[in-house]
């Protein structure tokens, strides 16, 4: 079994349209807001269970039509963000939160390192499998992670609509960037509404900054994406922005 059937086979990673024909690899990390059965909700509310703490709403629609209009692989979470972030690392803090914004997991509070060391097995090597494969199967690959964030974060407007972010690496992003006024019309701001500081670009350091893969990371204020139809416009108004700045960023690196 390799490590894509490995990754299939468990419980954290969906891999949609895997034969595509682009060198793009969709990667969203917060697709999903299940709580598998054995953790009781993690002693959530259930105002939180569908709540951005526990997902990015949206988010897995908006990369589901990007895959199906870039031709390209999605690899997509199963499980809530709150039993395991895999846009992060084990040791991090918030791999395994036990608290989001405002929001309290009594489920995560006190996890022994055996229990955390289970859920990385199961949830976190899984998943990053799976995101290997994909870009190994690809010739000259890049790599775009897909998420969401919440209009209104600890009681503050973000007036931010779509945010650019990258770590070291910051060709696709500049190219991005430099087309954004013409390309979309949004308010678009690099590094917001986190950044690299914030420790959410670890997708990015894990896969590609060490093979030197474009990449970038992009999230979409989920308000602007709170149904179908807004789902599917913004995957469009992405994928041609995205289309148009991978081929300027390999001209240029010519």
């Amino acid at each position: 079994m390799n490590q894509l059937e490995y990754a299939q086979a468990n419980a954290n990673a969906d891999v949609l349209n895997a034969q595509a024909a682009s060198a793009v690899v969709l990667v969203c990390e917060h697709a999903s807001s299940e709580i598998p059965h054995e953790f009781n909700g993690l002693g959530l509310a259930d105002e939180h269970r569908k709540s951005h703490a526990a997902w990015d709403p949206g988010a897995a629609s908006v990369a589901e039509h990007m895959a199906a209009k870039m031709d390209a692989v999605l690899v997509a979470a199963r499980v809530s963000r709150l039993v395991y972030d895999c846009n992060r690392p084990p040791e991090a803090l918030d791999a395994m939160p036990a608290k989001s914004e405002i929001v309290d997991i009594p489920g995560n509070r006190g996890l022994s390192d055996a229990r955390k060391a289970e859920r990385t097995k199961r949830y976190y090597h899984p998943f990053r499998a799976a995101v290997a494969d994909a870009l190994a199967g690809r010739p000259d690959p890049v790599l775009i992670t897909v998420h969401s964030f919440t209009p209104i974060y600890h009681g503050r407007r973000r007036d931010v609509e779509i945010g650019v972010l990258h770590d070291r690496d910051t060709r696709l992003a500049d190219a991005l960037i430099e087309q954004a006024e013409t390309s979309v019309p949004h308010v678009v701001r690099r590094n917001e509404p986190y950044g690299a500081a914030d420790g959410v670009t670890h997708t990015l350091r894990e896969h590609a900054l060490p093979r030197g893969i474009l990449n970038v990371m992009l999230e979409v204020r989920n308000d602007l994406i709170a149904d179908a139809a807004a789902q599917a416009k913004m995957a469009g108004i992405l994928s041609d922005w995205l289309t148009r700045a991978i081929g300027s960023a390999r001209a240029a690196a010519c």
